[in-house]
């Protein structure tokens, strides 16, 4: 792309993700959104008029009674991205799956099978099941410690990536004059044997039209921070300020850099909800409203998540933050331990730590059209991000986003008014990775040069 411009995406949340208690009551909101077809591919449908580059479907595999809304009931990702693949032309389509409890060689088929019925906008998050619960539903007894999760996620993805490439282009002639369906010099085995996995191959799926699926992916520990910075194509990421932002994207950039990557090719791309109405002070009193409704029991008992959902109920509210960050040890440890150390560092009770977790995620972009396209461009003019994920619920606070704030950000050249391609790598600007055995090929046919010779 010629020009820098703002990528776009919509995580369809249905019902309601975290913090979201009572999404599903408003009068737009379909209750049975999470598990209703027709509503992901009505929003994808919004979301691909208005030009974005990609819809995203979260998930997890492992639930209690207080899970959030739309997490207790929802369609499997892949399944769910195929149907909205047939009803949708040009908009990315990304799914959550985790390399904790999957083997590479199912996920690089599943995957790749989305990439051609899609023609070439599959993207996948790549996750490492922070909900240690969900060792329970893959028969074992223990989540997976994180060297072993973050290990096995690397490990995960690099042979995705071989996979993709077992065939180069041209390798299905389909020559009916010929006779000649398949070009087996350009078919190859993986023969992977590495720490986790071993894997033959090849992949049984030609070549696809993006190459490859984009890679995305979301971490704040250190573990989560390098592994991005080795795989990952874009970063789903959360920040309060505009500081916060672009010190989390220089530091991804040059964790990229030092592993040998162009850093203009990790594009961070956070999650925010902006809260818009006709003037700033109608947008704050719809905020405060939202947050007002908030229920204090649902938010403490979400508050046992990054801690193995451990319940926090059976403490006195009023005593000081328990003694419980080893609990996170094998589930959302980065989280936990940030709750913890603001719970040690200001000497907060129980309480106060509910109350903080119920104001801590109050949105940046908050106020009339004009003053949410301003802040928008200004993070992004500022180095904070290279695109946002909106949240969508409700579709008509989707369309106050897509029909009064985009149009500004369009007239002043921040986001584009097209596609400019018809893949999902297109569209974010990213290159179509080279097939390794086809540049393998074409190094080996470089002639070399002779060594002079020796005079007589």
């Amino acid at each position: 792309m010629s020009t820098r411009t703002l990528k776009l995406g919509a995580i369809l949340l249905g019902s309601g993700g975290p913090g979201q208690h009572n999404a599903w009551l408003h009068p737009d909101v379909d209750p049975k959104s999470s598990v209703d077809v027709r509503w992901y591919i009505a929003r994808a449908k919004e979301a691909e008029a208005a030009k974005f580059d990609l819809v995203f479907i979260v998930d997890s595999q492992f639930i209690t009674p207080d899970s959030p809304n739309h997490y207790l009931s929802r369609l499997e990702p892949l399944t769910l991205l195929s149907a909205i693949a047939v009803h949708t032309s040009n908009i990315g389509l990304v799914g959550t799956l985790t390399t904790s409890y999957n083997e590479p060689f199912n996920l690089a088929r599943r995957l790749y099978s989305l990439d051609h019925i899609s023609g070439g906008r599959a993207g996948w998050n790549v996750v490492t099941s922070g909900d240690a619960g969900t060792a329970g539903n893959y028969s074992r007894d223990e989540h997976f410690d994180y060297p072993t999760r973050y290990g096995r996620a690397l490990e995960s993805v690099e042979v995705a990536r071989g996979l993709w490439d077992s065939y180069e282009d041209g390798a299905f002639p389909r020559d009916t004059e010929t006779g000649v369906f398949f070009d087996p010099s350009r078919q190859h085995t993986l023969d992977h044997k590495g720490e986790y996995f071993s894997v033959v191959g090849p992949l049984n799926l030609e070549r696809s039209p993006q190459g490859q699926p984009v890679i995305f992916q979301a971490g704040d520990s250190d573990e989560g921070r390098d592994l991005g910075a080795s795989i990952g194509d874009a970063i789903f990421t959360h920040a309060q300020t505009l500081e916060q932002a672009q010190a989390f994207r220089t530091n991804l950039r040059d964790r990229a850099a030092r592993k040998g990557r162009n850093p203009e090719e990790v594009l961070i791309v956070p999650g925010i909800f902006p809260i818009i109405a006709d003037t700033d002070e109608e947008a704050r009193a719809k905020e405060q409203a939202i947050h007002g409704a908030k229920s204090f029991e649902r938010a403490l008992a979400e508050l046992g998540r990054p801690f193995g959902w451990h319940d926090f109920s059976q403490y006195d509210l009023d005593a000081s933050f328990p003694d419980v960050a080893s609990l996170g040890e094998r589930s959302f440890r980065t989280q936990a331990d940030a709750i913890t150390r603001n719970a040690r560092a200001n000497n907060l009770t129980l309480r106060q730590v509910v109350d903080h977790q119920l104001s801590a995620h109050r949105s940046p972009f908050v106020g009339s059209p004009l003053t949410v396209a301003n802040e928008i461009q200004r993070w992004f003019e500022g180095g904070g991000f290279d695109g946002i994920s909106i949240s969508v619920n409700a579709p008509s606070e989707f369309a106050r986003f897509t029909e009064q704030v985009l149009p500004i950000l369009r007239e002043r050249g921040v986001v584009r008014s097209e596609y400019e391609s018809s893949t999902l790598r297109g569209n974010l600007g990213l290159p179509i990775p080279e097939n390794r055995h086809t540049v393998a090929r074409e190094h080996a046919a470089e002639p070399t040069t002779a060594e002079p010779a020796l005079a007589s």
